[in-house]
C-alpha cells in the first residue's frame, strides 16, 4: 500500500510564539467585558508529520494554567481532527474539531458543551504569515445560525 502524504498545512505554526490573548470573561451570557493577557506556545511536529502538538503557558489574569492542543491529520480524507486539553480540568480531553485550510484560512467545527450547554465550536486559522498568525474559537447554541465569538490568540513568533 502507498503511504499518502502528510500535510503541511500547520507548517507555518512549527517553533515558538508569544500570544496576545482577547478571552471573552463570561461565554454565552451577552458579556461584553474582554480580557486581555499574555502567553507562550511551543509547537512541533509528531507522527512523522501526520500530526502536531503545542504546549501553551496561558496567563489568565488570576487563574494562569497550562493547556496542550493535539491535531491529527487523515491523509485520506484530507481532515483535520483538533483536541486540546489543560490543567483546569486535568483528564479532559475535548471532543475533536474536524476540518480543513481552503484558501489560506483554516475552518473547524465540532460539538461540545459549556455551562452545561450543548454547543456546536468553531475554530478559524487566519492572518497565517511566516511570523504571525491568528487562531478564534466562537460557540454557537442555534446549531450554527449565530456566532458567539469567545476567544482570539494572535500569535508572534519568537
Amino acid at each position: 500500500m502507498t503511504k499518502l502524504p502528510a500535510s503541511p498545512d500547520f507548517d507555518f505554526f512549527m517553533g515558538l510564539w508569544r500570544c496576545r490573548h482577547r478571552f471573552l470573561a463570561r461565554r454565552l451570557a451577552d458579556c461584553q467585558q474582554w480580557l486581555e493577557f499574555d502567553g507562550t506556545c511551543a509547537v512541533r511536529k509528531i507522527l512523522d508529520g501526520y500530526g502536531n502538538t503545542d504546549e501553551s503557558d496561558i496567563r489568565l489574569p488570576g487563574q494562569p494554567y497550562k493547556g496542550i492542543t493535539v491535531r491529527t491529520f487523515d491523509p485520506t480524507s484530507g481532515l483535520w481532527s483538533i483536541y486540546w486539553s489543560d490543567s483546569r480540568t486535568p483528564g479532559r480531553l475535548t471532543p475533536p474539531v474536524v476540518g480543513r485550510f481552503e484558501n489560506g484560512v483554516g475552518t473547524f467545527y465540532g460539538d461540545d458543551t459549556c455551562e452545561s450547554h450543548a454547543v456546536r465550536v468553531r475554530f478559524i486559522w487566519s492572518r497565517i504569515t511566516a511570523q504571525s498568525a491568528r487562531w478564534e474559537q466562537a460557540f454557537s447554541t442555534d446549531g450554527g445560525r449565530r456566532w458567539e465569538n469567545n476567544w482570539r490568540m494572535d500569535f508572534t513568533r519568537m
